[in-house]
């Protein structure tokens, strides 16, 4: 028995989501008694991978192959499966990120082994295996319990803070039999090309806005406060289905499910779809004109008051703490 887990890297390097799957998995082979091995796909060097190192993973195999260049979750879930057949792993770990939705569910069928998607805690192994998770849109909290021989975590992003524990790391190269598979996925077109931005599902920052923006011409100032800050750039469904912004960045309960430390909602009335998905911020700040505006309820802090002055003005403060500070 032992623990798999499985990161992507991206521009060569492991990124937060990645190191806290790693660092995670590191903590249930430690629950478990046993060892944990890293599965990492792209175009990475050896030292890049052996920061796995500095969160516990001894053992990293590394595929890099074209056949993994477009995502394609058959020839992905077969690298992994491959992969837990080849370190005898009874736990696959996984980010609960685009590809970990994708691929957890196929694994979780064929292996008929236990899923847990969304986990935001470590298991408790005394007696059983169980972990908590997010229900009823982030209403509640839900302990599940898996009694299957091979079970699968997708962890929720910024949920368990990554442990550092240093340890030697051996990489090793592993293509899992995916030479060999032929992808029966063609990509037609690229519509958005999203290099250079900040990931939204790993950004600790996010600046949001929505129809109080008034149109798509004074989103200016929302992103001029994102860049002061080093936050992401997000917006409410209307806005993206009114083309204002593009939909990548739509989050709530029918787009992207966002953890960050920060999250300034401007403009945005708070409807519960909206809530849905930034509800796990760790502090929200709300400003709104409206003081009745359904956010409020659930902002930790807020400004009642127009956001073309409040957003410039707030911009202005951060440039100056900025310049005091450097």
């Amino acid at each position: 028995m032992s623990v798999l887990v499985f990161a992507q890297t991206s521009k060569g390097i492991l990124k937060k989501n990645a190191i806290e799957a790693i660092s995670y998995g590191a903590q249930v082979a430690a629950l478990l008694n046993t060892n944990v091995t890293l599965l990492a796909t792209g175009t990475a060097t050896a030292e890049s991978l052996q920061v796995a190192g500095s969160f516990g993973v001894a053992k990293v195999l590394h595929a890099n192959h074209t056949n993994l260049n477009a995502f394609d979750s058959q020839i992905y879930s077969q690298l992994v499966m491959n992969a837990a057949e080849k370190t005898g792993a009874s736990v696959i770990i996984l980010s609960h990120d685009a590809t970990g939705k994708a691929i957890a569910p196929r694994i979780s069928a064929i292996l008929k082994a236990g899923l847990v998607s969304g986990a935001i805690s470590l298991p408790a192994v005394s007696g059983g295996f169980s972990i908590k998770k997010n229900v009823f849109s982030g209403k509640a909290i839900a302990e599940y319990s898996i009694n299957t021989e091979k079970k699968i975590i997708s962890l929720l992003p910024n949920s368990v803070p990554p442990i550092q524990k240093q340890v030697s790391c051996e990489v090793e190269n592993f293509l899992g039999g995916v030479e060999e598979t032929i992808s029966l996925l063609k990509i037609e077109t690229k519509t958005h090309d999203t290099s250079g931005e900040i990931n939204l599902p790993e950004a600790e920052l996010v600046v949001s806005a929505g129809r109080g923006m008034k149109g798509p011409e004074n989103w200016g100032m929302i992103e001029e406060l994102a860049k002061t800050i080093g936050a992401a750039t997000a917006c409410s469904r209307p806005v993206s289905d009114i083309g204002w912004r593009p939909h990548h960045e739509h989050v709530g309960q029918t787009g992207i499910a966002i953890r960050p430390n920060l999250y300034i909602a401007v403009g945005i009335s708070g409807a519960i779809q909206h809530l849905a998905g930034v509800n796990g911020s760790k502090v929200i700040v709300v400003v709104n004109k409206d003081a009745e505006a359904p956010f409020f309820k659930a902002a930790d802090y807020g400004v009642v008051g127009d956001a073309f002055e409040i957003v410039p003005k707030l911009t202005a403060a951060f440039k100056q703490f900025k310049s005091q500070n450097s």
